[in-house]
């Protein structure tokens, strides 16, 4: 089974930024795309930002611009830089790869607000 384990979420005001990441147990982790998701109460999971095998990185439109994902082969890590948070960021953010593996982890909560 695989481990996921999502982190560094927390409060912060709008404007500010952010750094999450994610810790992966996968075993070949360098060979598949990885994600961020994200799930606001009541509201659907949606993809945020992706980023391939090869480095080239995707991003939802609600996201463009303020926000890179990167990842750590070695480490098998995720990693999603938020800059100019927006209250519409608040969700439980989760790791997986793309498309998406039947285990999820626990999430990491963003809250942003004044």
């Amino acid at each position: 089974q695989v481990q996921l384990v999502e982190s560094g979420g927390e409060l912060v005001q709008p404007g500010q930024s952010l750094r999450i990441s994610c810790k992966a147990s996968r075993v070949m982790f360098s060979k598949n795309d990885w994600a961020w998701y994200r799930q606001a109460p009541g509201k659907q999971r949606e993809l945020v930002a992706r980023i391939s095998t090869t480095d080239i990185t995707n991003y939802a439109d609600f996201v463009k611009g303020r926000f890179t994902i990167s990842r750590d082969n070695a480490k098998r890590a995720v990693h999603l830089q938020m800059n100019n948070l927006i209250p519409e960021d608040t969700a439980t953010y989760y790791c997986n790869t793309l498309p998406q593996g039947s285990n999820w982890g626990q999430g990491t909560d963003v809250t942003v607000s004044s």
